[in-house]
């Protein structure tokens, strides 16, 4: 009796501990949500209005007349999208060729790949500006894209994967007369669907978040990302924070469809990759 009480008052407790860091997290959250609803007199208003007494949706109306929002959404979607899809297709060839293939010299690669992770990126952006300048590729897209094709945390994750993946099934892919890329895409692509679909989610939410980069890269205003746009929002000598919460609540939606989609193998990826090596 003892013992279940025990097992019981300590299962209520971990409860409560969630709920509490739950209720913690979502806040910040709700503060967004409250500020945005809220017109330029009521943000500063002491007490705090967490329920705004005429909540209004001018801010969501003015972040969209102010500049064009909805081109500076499709660029940040485009721009994002086609990181990840560069991202999932480079690493993954990468993994493959590492741990399948086993040409020689694979294990050095693989180890300059680990030693390239603790290269801080801001040492990098220097070198790759310049690259991209000699290559003429200065205020396009394909610069902010295109530096997706060496991703060494991408790469390390599925070859921890690829490595659990028997060669088995190489070989009876072999025996039905399957050759090196089909062996790829129908056979170890599917067995690594849960790593990948967490790093989808991973690298979505790194490239969409991005603001340095496109900085550096894209001056044309026709062309800047949802991070770039938001970042006007903010004046020299004051921030209206009611239109900085409801563009970033805005910014927050495709995160969160994307999530919602993937979690069901996030959780899976995340404890393949970091536990089998």
């Amino acid at each position: 009796m003892n013992h279940s009480r025990k097992k019981a008052m300590q299962e209520a407790f971990s409860y409560l501990t969630a709920i509490l860091v739950g209720v913690v997290v979502i806040i910040p959250f709700l503060w967004m949500l409250s500020t945005s609803l809220k017109n330029k007199g009521a943000l500063m208003q002491i007490p705090i209005e967490w329920i705004p007494e005429e909540p209004s949706l001018d801010a969501y109306r003015t972040v969209f007349s102010r500049f064009p929002l909805f081109r500076a959404i499709c660029n940040s979607f485009f721009i994002t999208v086609s990181y990840t899809v560069v991202t999932i297709l480079s690493s993954s060839m990468a993994a493959f060729a590492i741990t399948k293939l086993r040409f020689p010299g694979a294990d050095g690669i693989f180890k300059l790949y680990l030693a390239s992770m603790m290269i801080p990126t801001q040492v990098t952006l220097i070198p790759l500006f310049v690259i991209m300048n000699r290559l003429g590729l200065i205020n396009t897209y394909p610069s902010v894209i295109l530096p997706a094709m060496f991703r060494a945390f991408a790469v390390f994750m599925l070859v921890q994967q690829m490595r659990a993946i028997p060669n088995d099934y190489m070989e009876a892919a072999r025996i039905d007369g399957a050759g090196i890329f089909r062996i790829y895409w129908k056979v170890i692509m599917p067995l690594t669907k849960s790593a990948i679909a967490t790093l989808t989610v991973t690298t979505f939410m790194e490239s969409w978040n991005d603001y340095l980069w496109p900085l550096l890269m894209l001056s044309d205003k026709n062309k800047m990302t949802l991070t770039l746009a938001l970042n006007s929002l903010n004046g020299q000598y004051g921030t209206e924070y009611n239109l900085l919460m409801a563009g970033s609540l805005i910014s927050m939606l495709p995160i969160v469809v994307i999530y919602a989609c993937a979690q069901k193998y996030f959780k899976a990826g995340l404890m393949s990759g970091g536990v089998k090596g």
